[in-house]
């Protein structure tokens, strides 16, 4: 058995995974409502890891309940967590202040300032990021707001090496993946940025010990192994942040591949074989899971802001009453490919970095009185959120990526199967749908980590796969509908 936890912003879950078959066994979370995130002034954003750590105990207990099974036959442990927070422990593991988490933008003019200190190329070509938002900036605010806990800090932490130390009794360890996306790790000179560290008076002895991705990490304590039901001693064998994880959880581990989530907000994460960035940094680039000092496997990282909440705004101010999004899909299914000379930009949900961080809004484009309807709304928006992430694959391109396979768990945006008609029309790629998500993956993880797998084709021969979704044979309507799209933004930006 393989035990997968996925330390979320609003919930902890927990994944039992049979190694052998590779079926889950049981999953769980805790809690069920959304966890509090500490909002003292507009822009923060905190938790407590104290918080992470319990809701992991409840998660557990649920699991094992679920399972109907000792977790004392688990082989091994994998974590997956939030990206970018920043953990302050003192020398006995204790935190010294709320987690400043992923979603905080209070130290934007520290990473600014960082940038242009060091040099924009200088950044680009070492660290393949600007400092930005991550967690080097939020570590730069503490020290100038709170010199008296900073003074205190032994090591920092992401949000996963909070819990695997608590796991194992006080092992404080960290990854290169889990230091490239702290912008702490110089790429090109594959050592901790001389650049970062010197720029923000950061010792180096600040950096827990590094251990790779896949490997028996540490190991869990007496303790934690009394209190969860574990046995002692079972490897710590996986941590990798949530996108990552999530390309993970689909095999996503070879140059590309592409693996994309359509929620609230929409994700595409490409692995690329080669050190590379893009010069106006409109994607992030981290080590992905797999990557090692003999073997370049970059992880680039696009975050659209503006998609699934458009098709959600339309569910409630478009679609008739009651509509559910199968009946919208149907809606738009009546409509041909380009609705018809509808055009919708779908960017109203923030500042969007595939757009240098512009704030140009959501726009309805060429609407005909005599022509549109309802259903031409619903298409459009269905189109134009396509179109956002075939942009975005388009700077991935000119990165050097060639883009063949696009995977995608069963679920949100990827259930219509317009949607994926379209992105598959629109990007001459492949689109597979599987069963998974975090918390398994990371079970998984834990088995290519602890030795149970050879490599991760062994460990996902047996991932339960959906449908393969093929560009439809004539894709110029698509093209042509993504060009006007194109088109469209430009006049914008």
């Amino acid at each position: 058995m393989l035990l997968g936890y996925d330390i979320g912003t609003s919930s902890v879950k927990a994944s039992l995974v049979d190694s052998k078959t590779g079926q889950t066994v049981a999953s769980a979370q805790y809690p069920d409502a959304e966890a509090p995130i500490i909002s003292k002034q507009a822009g923060w954003a905190e938790q407590e890891p104290e918080m992470w750590w319990d809701e992991l105990r409840q998660a557990t207990q649920r699991v094992a309940q679920k399972a109907g099974r000792s977790l004392a036959e688990v082989k091994a442990i994998g974590i997956s967590y939030q990206m970018h927070g920043l953990v302050c422990v003192d020398k006995e593991g204790k935190p010294l202040r709320p987690s400043i988490i992923w979603c905080d933008g209070r130290a934007v003019p520290y990473g600014n300032a960082a940038f242009d200190a060091i040099g924009g190329e200088q950044c680009l070509q070492h660290l393949l990021n600007s400092p930005g938002n991550f967690t080097a900036a939020k570590l730069a605010w503490v020290k100038e707001n709170e010199p008296e806990v900073y003074a205190k800090i032994d090591k920092i932490m992401l949000p996963g090496d909070y819990i695997a130390m608590r796991l194992s009794g006080g092992v404080k360890q960290t990854t290169i993946s889990g230091l490239s996306e702290g912008m702490f790790w110089d790429f090109k000179n594959g050592e901790v940025s001389k650049d970062v560290m010197g720029y923000f008076g950061f010792p180096e002895s600040i950096i827990a010990d590094i251990v790779p991705t896949f490997s028996v990490q540490s190991k869990v304590c007496k303790a934690v192994a009394d209190e969860l039901g574990l046995q002692e001693g079972t490897p710590i064998a996986y941590r990798g942040g949530d996108q990552p994880n999530n390309a993970l959880s689909l095999n996503v581990m070879k140059p590309g591949e592409v693996a994309a989530t359509g929620g609230t907000s929409g994700v595409v994460y490409g692995v690329l074989g080669e050190v590379n960035y893009d010069k106006l940094s409109r994607v992030n680039t981290f080590a992905h899971v797999n990557h090692t000092p003999d073997c370049t496997r970059l992880g680039v990282l696009l975050c659209i802001n503006g998609t699934g909440i458009l098709n959600a705004w339309m569910k409630r101010n478009v679609a008739p009453e009651g509509a559910s999004y199968g009946d919208m899909n149907k809606m738009a299914d009546t409509v041909p490919v380009g609705s018809e000379g509808l055009t919708i930009i779908p960017f109203g949900n923030g500042a969007e970095r595939i757009l240098q961080n512009e704030e140009i809004g959501c726009s309805i484009n060429g609407l005909n009185f005599n022509i549109h309807r309802k259903e031409h709304l619903l298409r459009a928006a269905q189109e134009g959120i396509v179109f956002s992430f075939a942009y975005g694959m388009d700077i991935m391109r000119q990165m050097g990526m060639e883009i063949k396979t696009i995977k995608a768990g069963h679920a949100n945006m990827f259930l219509n199967p317009m949607f994926r008609t379209t992105l598959a029309s629109v990007t001459g790629a492949t689109i597979e749908l599987y069963e998974t998500d975090g918390s398994v993956g990371a079970a998984y993880g834990a088995g290519i980590g602890a030795g149970v797998y050879k490599d991760s084709d062994d460990a996902f021969k047996t991932l339960k796969h959906i449908a393969t979704v093929e560009p439809e044979a004539d894709c110029e309507p698509y093209k042509a509908a993504y060009q006007r799209w194109v088109e469209c933004l430009k006049s914008k930006i």
